[in-house]
Formats: structure tokens, sequence, C-alpha cells
């Protein structure tokens, strides 16, 4: 419910600009399809998979293993926001290489800002990230995954605001508490840069990038985001298969 909400927030924020409401206003139908098709199946198939099929699996294949971990909440919240975030870090990376990029390149294709788009993958993409897997994995290990939930759903919101041009501006407060640590839209923005060179592959943490050299700061927006290519919309969804 809370990412819905912060959703729905996200998404009347931006529409309430009159700039932003009139790039909505361009997006063809196929990307309006080809980003709710995304929205709905990282946002509703891809949960319903982790709580039901996923967990299932580690029902059957490790049974004795189930809510066999006690934590104080700090500590699973801690492995939800913290740890998993930097598993997320290599994971996406991978994405990133020669290898994977197939899979990853539609997410790029995006040209804007926009929270409607922060879900736009080959339909593959989500079975080839880490927490679609791992998530499940640690709620069928904690005795009480309460607080390792309420990580996965702040990490979740925050993966619809960075894609979004809903952002603190330089300077004030609140940009000067978050930007040290958090990766905020502008970040993410140089990530989908078409003239970045591989910068800002983290989800919640700044952290990760500045440790492995691939963190960029910059207060100033890119001047283009996304990559061309000539997929269809079929193709885009199905990609490469």
């Amino acid at each position: 419910m809370a990412i819905f909400i912060a959703f729905v927030t996200l998404l009347i924020l931006t529409v309430a600009r009159t700039e932003h409401w009139a790039k909505f206003q361009t997006k063809s139908w196929q990307e309006w399809l080809l980003d709710g098709i995304g929205l709905c199946f990282q946002g509703i198939l891809i949960p319903a998979l982790q709580l039901v099929l996923i967990y299932q699996v580690y029902q059957h294949f490790i049974p004795d293993s189930r809510a066999i971990f006690t934590s104080p909440p700090i500590l699973a919240f801690g492995l939800s926001f913290v740890g998993v975030d930097y598993l997320y870090y290599w994971n996406h990376r991978l994405l990133h290489s020669r290898v994977f990029w197939g899979l990853h390149l539609v997410h790029h294709t995006m040209t804007e800002r926009q929270v409607i788009g922060t879900s736009r993958n080959t339909l593959w993409t989500s079975f080839l990230i880490v927490y679609l897997w791992i998530h499940a994995l640690f709620i069928y290990l904690l005795q009480d995954p309460t607080a390792y939930i309420i990580g996965v759903s702040l990490t979740s919101i925050l993966d619809l605001w960075r894609h979004s041009e809903i952002e603190p501006l330089p300077g004030t407060m609140l940009h000067r508490l978050l930007s040290p640590w958090l990766i905020l839209p502008m970040d993410h923005a140089w990530h989908h840069a078409q003239d970045s060179a591989g910068v800002n592959y983290g989800a919640n943490l700044k952290v990760w990038d500045r440790l492995h050299g691939t963190n960029y700061d910059s207060n100033i927006a890119p001047n283009a985001l996304g990559i061309s290519t000539h997929l269809t919309l079929a193709q885009k969804l199905i990609w490469p298969f």
C-alpha cells in the first residue's frame, strides 16, 4: 500500500507541473503500453511470484530452514536496505556487461525522467534481478520478517522516486542532508545519460559507487537521456527471444 501511495503521489506531483504534463502528452501509445506492462509485471506479478512460487521452492528444497533465524528489527532492516543493496549494485553492473546488456537496454530507452517508466524492461529482466530470489529467501528464513519487508518497501519507493524529476533543490537543507549518502533522482539521471560512461549503479546508497569508482556527482542535469533502438514494442517486451 505504501508503494502504491508513493507512486500515485509522485505521479500527481509530476503531472501538476505544466512542463512535465506536456512531456506526458508527447508519449506514444507504445511507450505508455510498454511502461504500463512493466509496472504491472514488476509491481504485481513479481511480488506474487516471490510470495507464492519462489517461497514454495525454498519450502520444498530447504523445509527445515523456515523461520530459523531471529534478528533484531534494525539488523533485519539493514540486511534488506544495505546488504541486498550491495548485491544489487553488482547485479546492476552485470546487467551492463556485454553478455546481459541485451536484457537491460530497454530500460535505457527512456528519454525523460518519469515515474511511469520506472519498470520499463524486457519481461525477462526481472528474473535476473537479485530482488526476486533474495527477498523471498530472507522472508522465508526470518522468524519475523516485518522489518526486512519495510526495507524492501522503502527500496521500492526510492526506485520510483529516483526515476522521477521530483527532487530537492541543490543548496536546500534537504539536499545537503540526503545527497552525501542517498542516490537522488539527479544521480540516477546521470546513469541514464547518453554521454555517461557507466556511473551511479547503486539503488539506495552512494557508498558502493564511491567504493568501486563509479560515482558521479553533479547538480546539473545531463543534456540528453536514453538510447535509441529499432526494436518494435513486441521485441522490447520479449527481447532477446
